[in-house]
């Protein structure tokens, strides 16, 4: 297969050929930033695969590319936010597509075959072996906003049937998730100190256990000041609920190679399964007692 002499197999050897001197830059800049050992050292091995996969590229095109900044940046960005794991494994994956046409080359370039071996097993392993402290807090802030959406949800729910107001059921549950995320904190402290590692601080823990509780309060009680109307609120609150459960179970799913699927149907079944249960006790309630408010 001449690719130099085919537009559409050309094409698809630049983009490769892009990717790669994107990868290696990205890799350089978070060596280079990076204070853990252990981290640089992998950060550093990545990047100088990267690089010969990029002098394979310029082989074959007989072209130099010059790295995009604007996606190193991206990524770094990402990196920051969501951690190095989610960031990286992220930017690993887009090369999944490329994985046929290496093999289309196998035949004509034997180095083609390393390289697929790197892309699609060793530098999925390597990240595996990062120190990513938002990796390691990801259980503190499962803790916290797995607890919220049970709570909340049901609560509310119970709340919505029992009193006729969406204010005093937004005001009860915010009082309510503001005591919990307290609560949820220090029982994180405690049981981060219980259990020590050297890689998680219980304050930090604790942080993020509150923190994501309360975050994942206000995204619950929102609708509620937001529609006069009990059904509106409700409805809207399982919907920002359902968003929390993919959008948290999407980072995981990625960052620890996790069933995506599986992970977000067990999380809804327990969320709305408690949230109809406290449903059929506030109209139980409100049925039996008259509780009008």
């Amino acid at each position: 297969m001449d690719i130099s002499s085919n537009k559409t197999n050309l094409k698809k050897a630049l983009k490769q050929q892009q990717n790669e001197i994107n990868d290696y830059t990205i890799y350089q800049s978070l060596a280079f930033y990076q204070k853990d050992e252990n981290n640089k050292k992998i950060f550093e091995k990545i990047a100088i695969e990267e690089k010969s996969h990029y002098d394979f590229w310029v082989k074959i095109t007989n072209q130099q590319l010059k790295a995009q900044k604007f996606v190193v940046l991206f990524y770094i960005f990402l990196v920051k936010i969501f951690g190095t794991s989610f960031a990286l494994k992220t930017l690993e994956k887009r090369e999944e597509g490329a994985e046929e046409f290496y093999k289309e080359l196998f035949d004509l370039y034997p180095e083609a075959k390393k390289i697929y071996e790197q892309e699609t097993e060793h530098e999925f392993a390597l990240i595996d072996m990062l120190h990513d402290k938002k990796l390691v807090y990801a259980g503190a802030i499962v803790l916290g906003m797995n607890d919220a959406l049970v709570e909340l949800t049901g609560t509310l729910s119970g709340l919505a049937f029992a009193f006729d107001k969406s204010l005093v059921v937004g005001l009860t549950g915010l009082i309510m998730g503001i005591a919990a995320s307290l609560s949820m904190a220090g029982s994180a402290y405690l049981e981060a100190k219980e259990n020590p590692n050297e890689l998680v601080k219980p304050v930090t823990y604790s942080l993020y256990t509150g923190v994501s509780y309360i975050l994942t309060t206000a995204i619950l009680v929102a609708p509620f000041f937001i529609f006069s109307s009990i059904f509106s609120s409700i409805i809207l609150m399982f919907i920002c609920a359902f968003i929390a459960i993919v959008s948290y179970n999407f980072y995981i799913s990625v960052a620890k190679d996790l069933s995506f699927t599986k992970r977000v149907l067990q999380m809804s079944a327990i969320t709305f399964g408690v949230a109809i249960i406290s449903f059929l006790i506030g109209y139980l309630v409100k049925y039996y007692f008259g509780i009008e408010i």
